[in-house]
């Protein structure tokens, strides 16, 4: 049986973002549509263009409030990514993955139950972003038997 929080869940329109000096004016643009898309969307920094900033300062954060069940899904951009996603994985209960396509948008939650999609704020442009991100939070965890075998083996790991 997969690990479960006691809280209640969030609403899935209640999202969390992150973002650090190479995510940050994708992360500007990006809360605007999804807030005008009806989302609630909180902001876990960074407030500012600070060229000196870490990611690890938003992303983990963002990872926890996922875990404690005030958000209900996450998305973390870096330059790249690929630090937000580390970092994100850090935390038990997360499932990050740096995405680019829509595909892996959608599958990545249908069968892995990814709940914190993480861009590359220098890599994706604001359109492409937009579409990611849309296509993650619409997308619903399968719940078939085998993906969620899988999902108690990663729990187990986490232990």
């Amino acid at each position: 049986m997969v690990k479960e929080n006691t809280q209640e869940a969030p609403d899935m329109k209640c999202i969390g973002i992150a973002a650090d000096h190479g995510g940050f004016a994708l992360k500007v643009q990006l809360v605007s549509a999804l807030q005008n898309d009806g989302y609630q969307v909180i902001d876990f920094g960074a407030y500012e263009l600070n060229s000196d900033d870490d990611y690890p300062d938003f992303v983990i954060p963002l990872a926890r409030a996922l875990v404690n069940k005030e958000i209900s899904r996450g998305l973390a951009i870096c330059g790249s990514g690929v630090g937000a996603s580390i970092a994100a994985n850090k935390v038990a209960g997360v499932r990050a993955a740096l995405i680019t396509d829509s595909f892996s948008a959608h599958q990545g939650v249908e069968d892995d139950d990814m709940n914190v999609m993480c861009l590359g704020g220098q890599i994706t442009g604001y359109k492409l972003a937009l579409e990611l991100a849309t296509t993650f939070l619409g997308a619903r965890f399968k719940a078939d038997k085998r993906f969620v075998r899988r999902l108690i083996e990663i729990n187990m790991l986490e232990k």
